[in-house]
């Protein structure tokens, strides 16, 4: 055999390895079909992160609410596109492979038959223990985006978990991201999210009302507290606000602090900033206390107020 005969032999037997059903060319096509589903769909999502990125950016930067809230929702529904682009992508090559490997006529009977038995038992045993679940989640997660439960950038708790709280990083029709106040990341199955509590704008309001005999003296004291309270990210939001005083009954007068933190750090007002008032008069006389009464911290989120005026229908008497 000379060695153009050889090489017409390697080519006709190379061409119908890949025109011509077999085993090989199967595996072949399956190979070059995971491949490429792959690498297109990566190459698809890397696309649709950096554009979410972007909005992400200008969602940090911008000071108006109403477009905070768009920023967000289209964030949202591009985390929720890099998933369904990869199943999108997935289902068209899945497809197109199967079609390319489809046995047609008489190719059914005897061995391709069989084996077209074994894969239906596959993919029955399959979907049972698998897609079932896929499909919970995917039902779970389309119902809260189009109910808008929540967007990325909100700070959540899950129900039923005693302790599943943080701020939303990423969301799919599969799962949620968070990441907790201690800086853990935590995955959740949507399908296990059975109600969220969402925190509006990120942060929880609390006002300390103080109870003081001299305004003047009192304001100083209070502002100087204030002034030592610690501000960041995971902190207090901003400054402490202390509202100008307010008659009280007979020689004593209200000042409110009005602070907004992190939820999980309510502890800085409620604790830390109300024992820091009541230190102000430890090296005081009784005749020169400031304090008439112990500070009291409340809740005082100004949409709640206007919702709890609505609910409350106690008569008023004159």
């Amino acid at each position: 055999m000379n060695l153009s005969t050889f090489t017409d032999n390697i080519i006709k037997e190379t061409y119908e390895l890949l025109t011509q059903p077999n085993d090989y060319r199967t595996i072949l096509i399956l190979i070059l079909s995971i491949v490429f589903a792959y690498w297109l769909s990566h190459f698809l999502a890397k696309i649709i992160i950096y554009v979410a990125q972007k909005v992400s950016v200008r969602s940090d930067t911008e000071t108006r609410d109403e477009r905070v809230v768009m920023y967000r929702q289209v964030e949202t529904y591009l985390s929720v596109a890099v998933a369904a682009v990869r199943a999108i992508v997935v289902a068209i090559v899945a497809f197109i492979t199967w079609r390319i490997l489809a046995p047609t006529g008489s190719e059914m009977i005897g061995g391709t038959g069989a084996a077209a038995i074994g894969a239906s038992a596959f993919f029955i045993v399959f979907a049972g223990a698998t897609i079932g679940l896929l499909l919970r989640d995917i039902t779970a997660g389309a119902t809260m985006i189009i109910e808008k439960w929540f967007t990325i950038g909100d700070f959540i708790k899950v129900e039923p978990f005693i302790d599943m709280q943080g701020v939303v990083e990423r969301m799919t029709l599969r799962s949620t991201k968070l990441r907790s106040l201690s800086g853990e990341v935590i995955w959740i199955h949507n399908q296990q999210i059975q109600a969220v509590h969402v925190t509006p704008r990120g942060v929880r309001t609390i006002a300390v009302d103080i109870f003081v005999t001299d305004t003047a003296a009192a304001e100083k004291a209070i502002q100087r507290v204030a002034n030592a309270m610690p501000t960041g990210a995971t902190l207090l939001a901003r400054p402490l606000k202390v509202t100008k005083p307010e008659q009280w009954g007979e020689g004593m007068w209200r000042i409110t602090v009005v602070g907004e933190m992190t939820p999980g750090r309510e502890w800085l007002m409620e604790q830390y900033f109300v024992n820091a008032i009541k230190k102000i008069d430890d090296d005081a006389k009784k005749a020169d206390k400031l304090l008439a009464l112990d500070p009291i911290a409340r809740y005082a989120d100004p949409e709640a107020d206007r919702r709890f005026q609505r609910a409350i229908r106690i008569a008023r008497h004159k």
